[in-house]
C-alpha cells in the first residue's frame, strides 16, 4: 500500500498550513492560484498518475478554476461527493499583523504578545494552546484539508465507494464556482455511471448565539436572497423643495417598513431565520449638487428555509405598497399645509414591469444595449450592476416617477433541508452516538447551517414557478449571472454538514480548535464512510 501523506495529525497540520498560507482572498490573484498549486499537490498520490483524467480543473468566471478530484471503485456506483471552498475573506483587519494572517503557526505565536488587543475569551483560547489562529484555518481550508485525507484514505485501503473531491472558488461573494460546478458534476455523473448519495460539506461550526460552546451538525443549510429598490423622485432646487420630492423621503417609508420587519420571518423545526436589514443604501449620483437627490437604491438582506423566491417577492411588494401608502399619505398632509400642489402619487413598479414598458417605448435593441453597456464596466459587481440598469431603463421612463422599482440582485441562495431523509438521519444518529460515545465529543443537530454555503446549489425542491420572478425581476440574469435550477435538480441528492468546531470566522481572531480538526472530526467522518461502505455493501 502507498505510503500515506497525510493521515496522523502533524501530517494534517502541515498541511493546514501549508494550503493556508497559499493566500485565496476571493477575487485576487491567489484565488486563481490556489487550484493550480492544489492539482499539482494531489498528483503526487499515485492513483492520480495511473487514472489523470479523473483529476481535472474546470473553468469558471473571471478566470478562475474549480477542482474535482474523483476516486472510482471498479465495483461502486454509490457516490458521496465531498465538498469544500478554497476562497477566504480579505485580511485587512490584521493589520501590522496582516504579513502573518496566512502564517497560523507564526500568528498564533506572535498573538501571545497582543494580550490588551484581544477579547478576554480570545486570550484564554490562546493561552490554552488549543487553538491554531489564521485566515482561513476554520472557514474553511481545514474542511478541505479534511477532505484530503479521507480521499487518499479511501484510495489506499479501496473503500467499495465513489468519492468526488469537489473545492471550488467564490463561496464568499457570488458562489459563481459552486453554480459552474453543477454542470461538472452531472458530466461526471454521465462519464463514470455515479449514483449521487451524498453531498458531504465540512463548513464549521457556526455559533447559534454568542459564546455557544456546542459543537453541530447540519442537515441543511439556511437561504439568502438580496431585495432591492430603486426609489425615482423628481428632481427640484433645494430652494424650492416642494416642486419636487426626494428619494431619500422615499425610501425612508420603504426602509423603516423592511428593517426588522416579522413578515419574513420563518420558523421550521423548532428554528427561526433572523431578522430582515438594510445592507447598502446609496445616491445613485455620482457628484454634490444643489439639485435634490431624486435617485437612490437600497438593497435588502431576507434568510429563508422553505419560501420561495417567487413568495419572498410577493411579500417583498406587499411591503412596498405599504411604504408607498404611508410616503403618500404623509407627502399629501405635508403639501396640504404648505398649501401647494403634490406632483403624484408615488407608484410601486415590478421591474420586469418597468423592463416591458421601457421595451414598448424605446425598443428591445435599447434594452439590450443597455444591458450590454452596464455589463461592460468590470468595475461594477452584480449587484451595481442590476441597480445601474433599473437606473437607466428609468431615466429614459421618468414618466413613471414618483416610483418604487422593486427587483433582486444577487446572489440568491436557495434554502436547502435534508431533515427527514432516511440517509441523512441515519448518518446524523450515527455521528451524535459516535461522537458522544467514542470521542466523548458532546454534538448537536441543527436543521439549517447558519453561516450561507454551497450545499444551496446541489438540490433543488420546486418547480419554475418558485424561481420565475427572481428571473424575471434579476436585470443580470441570463448575463452575468444565472442559477442551475434544472441541474441542480438532475444531481438530488440530499445534504449534511460536518465540519470542525473553531471560532471568529471572518475576523482577526480567526481560529480552529486544534484537536477537533486534526483528531476528532477526520476520525469521525472516516467511521462514518466506512459505515456506509458496510451498510452499502451487505
Amino acid at each position: 500500500m502507498e505510503a500515506l501523506k497525510w493521515n496522523t495529525p502533524i501530517q494534517l497540520r502541515n498541511l493546514l498550513n501549508e494550503i493556508v498560507s497559499w493566500k485565496s482572498i476571493t477575487l485576487s490573484e491567489g484565488e486563481k492560484q490556489f487550484p493550480i498549486k492544489l492539482h499539482a499537490k494531489l498528483q503526487d498520490i499515485m492513483y492520480f498518475q495511473t487514472y489523470p483524467e479523473q483529476l481535472a480543473l474546470h473553468e469558471t468566471t473571471l478566470r478562475r478554476k474549480l477542482l474535482t478530484a474523483l476516486y472510482k471503485h471498479p465495483e461502486a456506483t454509490e457516490t458521496i461527493v465531498l465538498l469544500s471552498h478554497f476562497d477566504t475573506v480579505n485580511t485587512e483587519e490584521y493589520g501590522t499583523l496582516e504579513p502573518l494572517a496566512t502564517q497560523p503557526e507564526e500568528l498564533t505565536k506572535i498573538l501571545l504578545e497582543h494580550e490588551e488587543e484581544l477579547p478576554a475569551e480570545v486570550w484564554d483560547d490562546l493561552q490554552s494552546n488549543e487553538y491554531l489562529f489564521g485566515r482561513g484555518t476554520m472557514d474553511m481550508k481545514m474542511g478541505l484539508v479534511t477532505h484530503i485525507y479521507l480521499l487518499e484514505k479511501a484510495i489506499a485501503e479501496k473503500w467499495k465507494l465513489n468519492l468526488i473531491l469537489l473545492t471550488v472558488p467564490d463561496e464568499e461573494v457570488n458562489s459563481a464556482g459552486m453554480r459552474d460546478a453543477v454542470p461538472a458534476l452531472l458530466e461526471l455523473k454521465e462519464e463514470y455511471k455515479l449514483d449521487f448519495k451524498l453531498f458531504l460539506n465540512s463548513e464549521p461550526v457556526f455559533r447559534q448565539e454568542p459564546l455557544d460552546p456546542t459543537q453541530y451538525l447540519y442537515t441543511g443549510t439556511i437561504g439568502k436572497i438580496l431585495a432591492a429598490s430603486l426609489f425615482y423622485g423628481k428632481e427640484t432646487h433645494a430652494g424650492e423643495p416642494l416642486s419636487g420630492i426626494t428619494s431619500p423621503y422615499i425610501s425612508s417609508f420603504m426602509t423603516r417598513e423592511m428593517e426588522w420587519n416579522e413578515l419574513f420571518q420563518e420558523t421550521v423545526l423548532g428554528e427561526s431565520t433572523p431578522l430582515p436589514v438594510t445592507l447598502q443604501q446609496t445616491d445613485l449620483r455620482l457628484n454634490y449638487s444643489t439639485q435634490t437627490p431624486y435617485r437612490s437604491s437600497a438593497l435588502y438582506n431576507i434568510f429563508v428555509m422553505k419560501r420561495t423566491a417567487s413568495e419572498v417577492f410577493e411579500l417583498f411588494e406587499k411591503v412596498a405598497l405599504k411604504a408607498a401608502e404611508k410616503c403618500n399619505q404623509h407627502y399629501l398632509e405635508i403639501c396640504k399645509k404648505q398649501r401647494v400642489e403634490p406632483i403624484g402619487k408615488v407608484r410601486v413598479i415590478r421591474y420586469k414591469e418597468l423592463e416591458a414598458y421601457a421595451i414598448k417605448k424605446l425598443g428591445n435593441d435599447f434594452v439590450e444595449e443597455v444591458k450590454a453597456d452596464i455589463q461592460f464596466n468590470d468595475e461594477w459587481d452584480e449587484r451595481e450592476k442590476s441597480l445601474r440598469i433599473t437606473d437607466k431603463l428609468m431615466i429614459q421612463c421618468q414618466e413613471l416617477a414618483p416610483a418604487i422599482i422593486i427587483l433582486f440582485a444577487p446572489p440568491y441562495y436557495p434554502a436547502v433541508n435534508s431533515t427527514g431523509n432516511e440517509l441523512v438521519e441515519y448518518c446524523t444518529d450515527y455521528v451524535l452516538q459516535r461522537a458522544g460515545k467514542k470521542y466523548e465529543l458532546p454534538m448537536k443537530r441543527a436543521h439549517f447551517f447558519n453561516g450561507i454555503c454551497d450545499l444551496s446549489y446541489v438540490n433543488y425542491d420546486g418547480g419554475h414557478a418558485g424561481w420565475s420572478a427572481f428571473e424575471e425581476n434579476t436585470p443580470v440574469w441570463g448575463d452575468s449571472y444565472r442559477i442551475p435550477f434544472e441541474g441542480m435538480q438532475e444531481l438530488d441528492a440530499p445534504v449534511i454538514n460536518i465540519g470542525p468546531f473553531g471560532h471568529d470566522a471572518h475576523k482577526r481572531t480567526e481560529r480552529v480548535h486544534i484537536k477537533n480538526a486534526f483528531e476528532e472530526i477526520p476520525a469521525l467522518l472516516e467511521d462514518l464512510l466506512l459505515d456506509l461502505v458496510n451498510t452499502w455493501n451487505k
